[in-house]
């Protein structure tokens, strides 16, 4: 039975985006009034811009480990991909208007995304461990690309003098904006696809799915939104250098997904926080934080394998719902329960 028979109020659609795009506003807002203001020093800002930077990082490889079900170990390649391209047309075209920004962000983007088509074209091919070894692989060509042209990227020195486009505001709108594109990619046709090669491939394909097809597709968006966070990660650091594209870094980032759950955005945004912020909050400890910090993850790992959320996904709206109906701490009856 519908849930609107039952009595069960809803919230319109348009009310839903109105409420999202208020609470979205607000936070930008009073981000950027407190960084503006001085309340948050340098070392806070520079946590809080990083932790934008690694969100869109998990989520962009949740699209392809979470939602896709492979296990590309790449990831860092993807972003060097784009980290450089963004660089070298800011050095290029001196100035601060949001056009170039712009532009910068998304050349990086889309060459990110050719080279994760041409990446996963023939590596999807693959699964598991060996999908694994043969992205890993890819990502090392990239970096060593990277290190044996040094007349466009600088080379082992790395590339300097890049313009500090990644504001506040800039990397909060990008990251939201990207968030919003990945999400209404999953709940579109598209999506449902990618979600059903997950689930079982063969069935997939013997409903009609494309397999080839959405399997490069998911690769591909994953690359772009990588390569986003690059020109993000280059327009904050202003320097890049070979070594911050290694293995550890695609590392890094898969642990994030895995944390946060496979299959949920909100899993992978709260994990990339959480750990992009915990090495500042143990600094006090220095000299055993990263020891607490591994100690941390392998709990996490024991009492909840399957990450903070596994696979379910935040919805403000679900939760209002709830409360308008009286139903927010109750827990849903389960199949064959006497409802009387």
């Amino acid at each position: 039975m519908d849930k609107t028979a039952r009595g069960y109020r809803q919230i319109p659609v348009y009310l839903k985006y109105l409420i999202n795009a208020v609470l979205l506003a607000a936070f930008l807002v009073l981000g950027n009034a407190l960084l503006s203001s001085g309340a948050v020093n340098r070392a806070q800002s520079a946590v809080i811009l990083q932790i934008g930077i690694y969100i869109l990082l998990a989520v962009s490889l949740n699209v392809a480990t979470g939602y896709l079900g492979q296990l590309p170990l790449g990831h860092a390649g993807f972003m060097a991909v784009g980290a450089y391209t963004a660089a070298l047309i800011w050095k290029s075209l001196p100035g601060k208007n949001i056009g170039i920004i712009v532009l910068g962000l998304l050349a990086g983007g889309l060459l990110a995304a050719v080279t994760g088509m041409i990446i996963g074209i023939p590596a999807l091919r693959l699964k598991g461990d060996y999908l694994a070894i043969v992205t890993l692989g890819f990502g090392e060509i990239i970096r060593v690309l990277i290190i044996n042209l040094p007349g466009i990227t600088g080379g082992t020195p790395g590339l300097m003098s890049i313009p500090k486009h990644s504001t506040f505001m800039v990397v909060y709108i990008t990251v939201i904006l990207s968030c919003m594109l990945i999400h209404t990619m999953m709940k579109s046709r598209h999506g449902r696809a990618i979600l059903a090669i997950r689930e079982n491939e063969i069935a997939a394909e013997s409903s009609g799915v494309n397999t080839t097809f959405y399997k490069v597709l998911a690769f591909s968006v994953s690359a772009f939104f990588a390569g986003v966070a690059g020109g993000l990660y280059a327009g904050y650091t202003g320097i890049l250098t070979p070594g911050n594209f290694n293995f550890m870094t695609s590392i890094n980032i898969l642990v994030m997904v895995v944390l946060g759950g496979l299959g949920s955005m909100a899993g992978s945004i709260i994990a990339a926080g959480i750990l992009t912020a915990l090495p500042l909050a143990l600094q006090s400890f220095n000299k055993y934080r990263m020891v607490i910090y591994a100690l941390l993850l392998i709990a996490v790992m024991i009492f909840k394998p399957s990450g903070l959320l596994g696979r379910y996904d935040f919805s403000l709206s679900r939760i209002l719902e709830k409360a308008i109906n009286g139903r927010l701490f109750t827990k849903p009856r389960k199949a064959g329960e006497d409802r009387a």
